[in-house]
């Protein structure tokens, strides 16, 4: 272990993050690739469901929509490449969405009613509890237009689209296409005690976890329990913002009844330009990513993921938004080390878009009391492992 310094940041940065950086872009390009192979023969199967190359600006959904598609090919123009369905949490587990084709023109629903039901579809005498506020209800009839396959019962119980429904025609379509597309050796689906489907890659370095999701994007409105941006901030600017707003949000399949809120497209478009003004912003989310990969919460199912780490950025960024407060890395990189020790050691974290969201409220609380410990260690003793 090595002093702090200006030289053991940069030989940190040589040996291990761009190391890193190798590794997981080798590791995305093999499962996108897989993925997609994959995702397409469910395309065949069943028209429900899009190949992962059809996300974003792709999607089916609004290739009749040439205003739209225009704007985001300006936006995009020029920026860093981008695969808007995979989401890397860890080296090793990784998340990506599905989009769903046949649900376009999404309005919110204004009707609040109370819902009797299973997921299975039987009669409840109490109501199903009201959504988290980072979910919601899905009723098909928020769609102007939509597939007839969406009213039908094997995913729609009362008009609702129910996720818990999607996810079991999902997962019975995975485990068809996997063996009709001679995957066996590569792609292993995981027993699962709740809905979701994962499934195990195997690359040539590693084994990875990958999260499927269907996905309905919705690129045409900004939903409104994202009450952002907050009044008198000066980050990031309002012509961001107003990009950002653009690009609308997604709905993923992820529990039983209720559809969980997504800013990929957002957060990708925050995390761009970040050091435009000559900063050291996303220096220091590398290399905290990565003594967090190393040191601070290593493994293959890591409590805290680069996601958490990616919020944390947008808090710090958002409360210190000058570029002098971004100039000397020692100091910023501290600063977001401290913001992240005590987000830990308090068991919360909120949403970036969606506030009243603790992101760790279902966090293991064992895990995240030792991770506040290592955090503290290196606060303490700022050092660098540079073996």
């Amino acid at each position: 272990m090595k002093p702090f310094t200006d030289e053991d940041v940069e030989i940190y940065i040589q040996t291990k993050v761009e190391r890193r950086h190798y590794l997981v872009s080798k590791a995305v390009e093999e499962v996108q690739k897989i993925i997609q192979q994959l995702t397409a023969e469910i395309s065949y199967k069943a028209t429900r469901f899009q190949a992962i190359s059809n996300s974003g600006i792709h999607n089916e959904n609004i290739k009749d929509q040439p205003a739209l598609l225009a704007k985001w090919s300006a936006m995009l123009r020029g920026k860093r490449p981008f695969h808007p369905s995979i989401q890397v949490l860890a080296p090793s587990q990784f998340l990506i969405t599905v989009p769903l084709r046949g649900l376009s023109g999404y309005r919110e629903c204004q009707v609040r009613h109370w819902r009797y039901y299973t997921v299975h579809g039987a009669k409840l005498l109490s109501s199903v509890r009201d959504p988290e506020e980072l979910h919601q209800w899905l009723e098909v009839e928020q769609f102007s237009k939509s597939l007839q396959q969406w009213h039908e019962t094997d995913v729609n119980i009362e008009g609702d689209l129910v996720p818990a429904k999607v996810l079991i025609v999902f997962r019975e379509l995975v485990e068809k296409s996997i063996i009709s597309c001679n995957l066996s050796s590569k792609v292993a689906v995981l027993e699962s005690f709740s809905s979701v489907v994962r499934v195990a890659v195997e690359t040539s370095e590693s084994q990875v976890e990958v999260e499927l999701v269907p996905a309905v994007e919705i690129p045409t409105c900004w939903p409104e329990k994202a009450q952002w941006p907050r009044c008198l901030k000066r980050w990031p600017s309002q012509e961001k913002v107003q990009c950002i707003k653009s690009l609308g949000f997604d709905l993923l399949a992820r529990s039983n009844y209720h559809w969980q809120l997504c800013f990929s497209r957002a957060e990708h478009i925050l995390m761009e330009g970040l050091d435009e003004d000559g900063g050291c912003r996303m220096k220091c989310f590398r290399v905290m990513r990565q003594m967090k990969e190393d040191v601070w919460c290593a493994g293959n199912k890591p409590v805290i993921t680069a996601y958490h780490l990616q919020t944390v950025l947008f808090w710090t960024c958002e409360k210190y938004p000058r570029t002098k407060d971004w100039r000397c890395f020692p100091e910023a990189f501290l600063r977001l080390v401290q913001k992240l020790h005590k987000c830990v050691s308090q068991h919360f974290l909120k949403h970036y878009f969606v506030k009243n969201t603790n992101l760790l409220k279902y966090a293991n609380t064992s895990d995240l009391d030792l991770v506040a410990s290592k955090l503290a260690v290196f606060l303490e003793n700022p050092v660098f492992c540079l073996d």
